[in-house]
């Protein structure tokens, strides 16, 4: 059933303009998701995540979306834009909840991401770990938010098809390595990727700020650090296009090494 929404002091209203904040987004649980396509994906994949849906005067929503059990609220054009998070707003947002996924660490492979500060590459990350069927993506402390709106729109719905998970990644670290899960560092001063023996179908991967990398010490605690060779003059490449080319080499470069 679609409401109509025209003031802005309404309280729902109020409540969505200030998941514009990580502080607000965190205490409530809900985060804002903006466009047609993530919108969709949310619909498609986890429609019990969307606590509510709302749309600009002039937007027309699909007729073949399964919208019975959603609130959808048609709000005016001004308060749309205060609550949009883009230049160009698209005419519609999902508010969701975050989940608290609980997973088992088992054979398959894990981005732990070590203060990672810039939203696109954040979800530049976790749309490559999609990609390539990891298991789950670990924000350790200093990361940007995992649900901020730029972090949300470069991961491209990737958030709905594998667990995003906030965790101190020293614990993690010795919990992988208590389990046997080899660790991999990302690292200017590692071994040359190519000369490392790849020693598990199970790994997991630590990559890091994109000034500095990942911390010295928690680069202290890999089974092995590793660098991408590169025969040009750059001195280091963006940490979503390395880490592709590492989680490549790990699920199939490294195959003709495993026992």
């Amino acid at each position: 059933m679609l409401r109509s929404m025209v003031s802005m002091q309404n309280e729902k209203v109020k409540l969505w303009k200030k998941l514009k904040q990580r502080k607000y987004r965190e205490r409530e649980r809900l985060y804002i998701l903006e466009g047609p396509h993530l919108v969709q994906e949310a619909l498609f994949s986890s429609p019990e995540l969307i606590s509510a849906i709302l749309i600009d005067e002039a937007f027309h929503l699909p007729k073949d979306w399964p919208l019975e059990t959603i609130e959808v609220y048609q709000v005016t054009h001004k308060i749309f834009t205060e609550l949009s998070q883009t230049e160009t707003p698209q005419g519609i947002i999902a508010v969701c909840q975050m989940v608290r996924p609980q997973i088992t660490l088992k054979k398959g492979g894990y981005l732990l991401v070590d203060s990672v500060q810039d939203p696109g590459n954040l979800g530049t990350l976790i749309r490559t770990a999609d990609a390539f069927g990891l298991q789950a993506v670990f924000l350790g402390d200093g990361c940007v938010d995992g649900y901020n709106g730029k972090t949300l729109r470069s991961a491209q719905g990737s958030h709905f098809h594998l667990p995003v998970i906030q965790r101190n990644l020293f614990d993690l670290a010795t919990e992988m390595k208590h389990l046997g899960i080899p660790l991999y560092g990302s690292s200017l001063q590692g071994k040359d990727m190519t000369t490392v023996t790849v020693r598990d179908a199970a790994f997991g991967l630590v990559v890091g700020n994109e000034g500095h990398g990942a911390s010295p010490e928690l680069l202290a605690e890999m089974d092995e650090e590793v660098k991408i060779p590169m025969e040009g003059r750059a001195e280091s490449m963006n940490v979503a296009v390395a880490s592709g080319i590492l989680l490549y080499w790990l699920q199939t470069g490294g195959l003709a090494h495993r026992g």
